[in-house]
């Protein structure tokens, strides 16, 4: 990866996930009234304030007093940043501009040098269009970008993007480095929003989608997409992390499950969660915290057991050392060395349930091993809801999370919200601090981040098979 230059720009440089790569010129295109010429200053301005790093400002068509002007309404004061030495404003023709570009020794030559510049704006290249035929443009373009590369300038290229519409020529795209695209979209019939997403950016990974940005008093503020409010609370505690033993997910996660978090497993009919559930549960032995597992009709002991041994632990072993324990809903049939490690419940009404599920479960594992462990609870919420009815999964699930949090355990339920209505799914929901949501399109299974403990959703990811553990891996 390239050395990358911040912007500065609120909200941008996580979208370029660090910044614009150095010597790159990328292309600032929108409609009129986006916003560009703003961007452009903003992205000089503050390089000046926050990097040191100062900048060149090239116009074809505004005066200086103008932009002067203009920016002075963000509080930036452009005339003291020109007589400290560390931004220019030229006004120019663009022929000019490209012959004193090109000359040696020239006057752009000389100005980049006394200034000692790194970021340079052009606004704006469509002017060079009205030169003359496409392929003089093209060559124009591209001198450009040589010139850029090789003084280490990092340059924003202004262009209006209606003009490209028109005639139907999109040679800049292969030529530039990056395109940002600044748009003006409806917005709930009445209202319209701006929106910025970057196209293509050569050196570095990009957050795609749209962000919407709005005109504050300080300038340009963007908001990634899938960003919301943190719950602080639960991520200072992120040192506790119970690691999912898929990196990308954790990652997705800021660190992995926090302890005394709630997270739903969301599935549709057709995924594949079976190696997702067995990576973490995986990862729980091998720390030796507790596990209890709520089994479901169509998963055994032995299954279960069988799965785990592909990720080099012992589900048995765990049993013999009593770490792990299973919540059992059916009256079948269990190896004695099993049965040490099950708390029935079978022969429990829903009355009797409610009030006796927590005297069972300290019945068999003990009170001092349930205080003195960290615990995960996998949860297949499935099951309950076809032995004991959604009425009753709605009427206990958030008392039972409620209680899981204040003793500080780890749980992850699973259920498919399709098939319990979206009602349903939207209780569940506000019950739990996360949502892992996958499901099968087309001949691709998907993951998505729905909701975070941090506040974050994430974009979609594929669910690539490997041969290596953890067997799966998040694209």
């Amino acid at each position: 990866m390239r050395i990358q230059m911040q912007t500065g720009i609120p909200g941008l440089d996580p979208i370029l996930c660090g910044g614009l790569p150095v010597g790159t010129s990328v292309i600032l295109e929108g409609e009129p009234g986006t916003g560009k010429t703003t961007f452009g200053m903003q992205f000089l301005v503050e390089g000046i304030r926050k990097y040191d790093e100062p900048g060149v400002y090239v116009t074809f068509e505004e005066l200086p007093e103008q932009i002067y002007s203009d920016m002075s309404g963000f509080g930036w004061n452009l005339k003291k940043m020109e007589q400290e030495g560390k931004l220019r404003v030229l006004c120019m023709d663009p022929e000019i501009f490209l012959e004193e570009m090109q000359r040696t020794g020239g006057i752009f030559e000389q100005i980049v040098a006394q200034i000692e510049c790194r970021r340079l704006v052009v606004d704006s290249i469509s002017l060079f269009r009205l030169l003359g035929h496409n392929g003089n443009v093209r060559s124009q373009i591209y001198q450009i970008r040589n010139i850029v590369r090789k003084m280490s300038l990092t340059a924003l290229l202004i262009r209006e993007y209606g003009e490209r519409e028109k005639d139907g020529i999109s040679f800049e795209n292969y030529l530039c480095d990056g395109i940002i695209r600044l748009s003006l979209k409806p917005l709930m019939d009445r209202y319209r929003k701006r929106t910025v997403e970057v196209l293509k950016m050569r050196g570095t990974p990009i957050r795609e989608g749209e962000h919407i940005y709005k005109f504050l008093d300080s300038g340009i503020h963007i908001v990634p997409a899938l960003s919301m409010a943190e719950d602080v609370m639960i991520v200072n505690e992120q040192n506790n992390d119970l690691t999912t033993g898929i990196p990308q997910l954790d990652e997705l996660l800021q660190g992995g499950l926090p302890k005394g978090s709630v997270f739903m497993l969301d599935t549709n009919s057709k995924a594949n969660y079976k190696y997702l559930i067995a990576a973490m549960l995986s990862e729980c032995i091998k720390r030796e915290d507790g596990l209890l597992i709520m089994m479901s009709g169509l998963s055994t002991i032995e299954s279960l057991s069988q799965t785990l041994s592909i990720y080099n632990v012992s589900l048995k072993e765990s049993l013999h050392k009593k770490e792990a324990y299973f919540l059992e809903h059916f009256d079948r049939f269990l190896d004695s060395e099993h049965k040490a490690a099950v708390v029935a419940l079978s022969d429990l009404n829903n009355q009797d349930f409610r009030e006796g599920l927590h005297d069972r479960i300290r019945s068999v594992i003990g009170e001092d091993k349930l205080q003195n462990k960290r615990w995960l609870v996998y949860c297949d919420l499935n099951t309950m809801i076809s032995q004991r009815g959604i009425d009753f999964v709605k009427a206990n699930f958030a008392q039972e999370m409620s209680y899981c949090r204040s003793v500080g355990i780890t749980v992850v339920a699973h259920c498919n919200f399709t098939e319990i209505g979206s009602e349903s799914a939207s209780y569940l929901e506000r019950s739990c601090n996360g949502v892992i949501r996958t499901w099968v399109d087309g001949s691709y299974q998907f993951l998505q981040v729905t909701k975070s403990p941090s506040g974050r959703m994430t974009a979609p990811h594929i669910i690539e098979n490997t041969r290596e553990k953890p067997f799966i891996r998040l694209i």
